[in-house]
């Protein structure tokens, strides 16, 4: 219940691609929300009814919310009943080892002492490692202690849980409200407060458990979509060797009723499946033997596209040819270029000089600062009209115009199996 110092029902730390669909999907249930960022830039973008993730449902939601004074921002937190921290958990790399990067977890908890008053419930929604809620309890007390507001607050009267997101960029406020939700809390206290807090919006049933395996439950999903992925990606790879069509092979195999194998691709990556598994692999090294594995095979597929898209250059008769690149986002129809694997394959092509290589990417306005003076940003018809190798990196739906005639003449190289029946 909210207090007579309490001036929102929601204060939502971090304004990114989760903190801005929840802090909307909240306002427009009718909570007074404030969104926080430490960038200015984007406090006054979302304080403006705009939004950086490209997902139209979300931009005119966020227009009527903002407008009709439910949801404003701050780069500072303010009283709330509520705080829901969903800031970037990045891993960093100590002696070649990928270790998490709690630092904005720690950053955003700490920002909450000046505020903080007694009953409030503090909720991290940042995919993380097994025990941050903990830590977060430990950060945020060492803060009071720090500037004496220990003596302000009474800290037993303070909730903690974790409700880990489970959306899809491109389908996120559907998601939001359909999907089901895990929340653990430190004590069955928080657990109940945050179930009732998200079951405001979420029309999927919220499932009550502890911290840590709210935590863990959230890493075991992307884990296990990424070791699936992986076993796709080897069979690319095995397939590639035996001059196999492995959509074919995949297809096929799919005709069994027990079997569900996954597209391959140019890799994995977003800020979920490609960074997760690296949270338990650095807790249980020794255990995650198959995690590992299948980090190893996607991390290197990449490698592998490069590897092909050269030798296929240097055999195709042009000195110079030109390598139209489709797509560099992280998975198709989205802006979003989180550990791009498509990315990072065109980023290293392009500094061949050996090749020209132009990128189609019809999902963001300009070519990615890591491009610029090494590769060029075409239209489709106009990327397909200089290329001599076509390279499919993501099957945006933009890319099903693309006919037979288009790549006659071209060598094409699907890494998606999207235009391969075309040719």
């Amino acid at each position: 219940m909210q207090n007579d110092t309490e001036i929102f029902d929601v204060c939502l730390l971090g304004l990114g691609y989760i903190g801005i669909p929840t802090a909307v999907i909240f306002a427009n249930c009718g909570k007074n929300v404030l969104g926080v960022d430490v960038s200015e830039e984007r406090v006054n973008l979302v304080g403006s009814g705009k939004s950086h993730i490209g997902e139209a449902d979300i931009d005119e939601m966020l227009m009527r919310v903002v407008k009709e004074g439910r949801l404003t921002t701050s780069k500072k937190p303010k009283s709330s009943a509520a705080y829901i921290v969903a800031v970037p958990t990045p891993f960093k790399k100590d002696r070649g080892k990928k270790l998490p990067d709690l630092s904005f977890v720690e950053a955003a908890t700490r920002s909450i002492a000046p505020c903080l008053r007694n009953g409030q419930i503090i909720i991290l929604e940042s995919t993380s490692p097994v025990g941050t809620t903990e830590k977060m309890h430990g950060w945020l007390l060492d803060e009071l202690k720090k500037t004496g507001r220990d003596k302000d607050v009474d800290y037993s009267t303070v909730l903690f849980a974790h409700a880990p997101e489970r959306i899809l960029p491109g389908q996120m406020l559907k998601e939001l409200v359909s999907n089901d939700r895990i929340v653990g809390g430190l004590t069955p206290e928080a657990s109940e407060r945050a179930r009732a807090l998200y079951s405001t919006f979420c029309k999927g049933q919220v499932f009550m458990t502890d911290s840590k395996t709210a935590e863990m439950t959230k890493l075991t999903e992307n884990a296990s979509r990424d070791v699936a992925i992986a076993f796709a990606n080897e069979l690319s790879i095995i397939c590639d060797k035996f001059g196999i069509d492995v959509w074919e092979l995949i297809k096929l195999a799919n005709r069994h009723p027990r079997v569900n194998i996954l597209s391959p691709g140019p890799g994995v990556g977003g800020h979920c499946i490609a960074v997760d598994p690296w949270f338990i692999i650095s807790a249980a090294e020794s255990e995650s033997v198959l995690m590992r594995a299948a980090r190893d095979v996607n991390g290197s597929k990449p490698l592998r596209v490069i590897e092909k898209v050269k030798k296929t250059a240097e055999k195709c008769g042009k000195p110079r040819p030109c390598i139209a690149c489709l797509g560099a986002t992280f998975k198709a129809n989205v802006n979003d270029m989180r550990e791009s694997p498509s990315l990072e394959i065109v980023e290293a092509l392009a500094k061949d000089s050996s090749m020209e290589v132009v990128l189609v990417e019809p999902h963001i306005d300009r070519l990615p600062k890591s491009l610029e003076g090494s590769a060029a940003k075409l239209g489709l018809k106009e990327a397909l009209g200089k290329a001599d190798i076509v390279l499919l990196l993501v099957d945006h739906r933009e890319f099903s115009s693309i006919t037979k005639d288009d790549l006659d003449g071209k060598i094409l190289i699907d890494t998606k199996g999207f235009l391969s029946k075309k040719q």
